[in-house]
């Protein structure tokens, strides 16, 4: 069970990431105009199962690189600064793209819950994410490791359910105001950046002072 200053400071972190629409947002927002409330709520179910899978294998993989190595667990976390900076300054550096209103009822649910798990549990940048974010919560020296990655991931993806289902909800009453809004875009690319980067450096100097 990771401390609960830690667990305390993940949340904070996790609630800051998930209010800035990233693409599983936008994932949702699409679905949510061109298929309704329903059809968002799968794609949100499809979504969480993909990083619940995600989750599983980080904390599989980052137990393993810690049980071989401190300096390989070391490295990871260095990595996973390296990262999320990376991340920031290529969002920065890149125009956020509009969402895109579409005709019809969209996809049947099944599908969309398919479509969810493969958006997330198939995507490199969903499990980099994890194996950056989670060494910075993790301490080596109380054990269970595994144990502690999946209590992180398990905190992850529960308000991941309830932010990403508030935005299926919210959008499938907005539709048409959310695809014209000029703030979204301005959110995604200068906010989302931001919080990147500033968790990069939070990261780094967590580093620093633990070592």
């Amino acid at each position: 069970m990771p401390a609960a200053h830690a667990l305390v400071t993940f949340a904070a972190a996790t609630m800051v990431l998930l209010l800035i629409p990233g693409p599983a947002v936008l994932f949702i927002l699409n679905h949510s105009i061109t298929g309704g409330r329903n059809a968002a709520l799968a794609a949100v179910a499809g979504l969480e199962i993909g990083d619940a899978l995600q989750v599983v294998a980080a904390a599989a993989g980052l137990s393993a690189i810690i049980a071989t190595s401190a300096t390989a667990f070391s490295a990871v976390k260095w990595l996973g600064v390296a990262y999320l900076v990376i991340t920031g300054l290529r969002t920065l550096s890149k125009p956020a793209g509009r969402l895109t209103a579409g005709a019809g009822a969209g996809p049947r649910r099944a599908h969309l819950v398919r479509q969810g798990i493969l958006v997330n549990a198939l995507n490199p940048k969903t499990s980099m994410f994890f194996l950056s974010i989670f060494p910075q919560f993790i301490d080596p020296n109380a054990g269970h490791t595994m144990a502690q990655s999946l209590v992180l991931g398990a905190v992850f993806v529960v308000m991941a359910t309830v932010t990403n289902g508030a935005y299926a909800i919210i959008a499938s009453h907005l539709g048409s105001r959310l695809v014209s809004s000029r703030s979204l875009p301005f959110v995604r690319r200068w906010v989302s950046g931001g919080t990147f980067l500033g968790l990069g450096v939070l990261a780094a100097t967590a580093s620093r002072s633990s070592a």
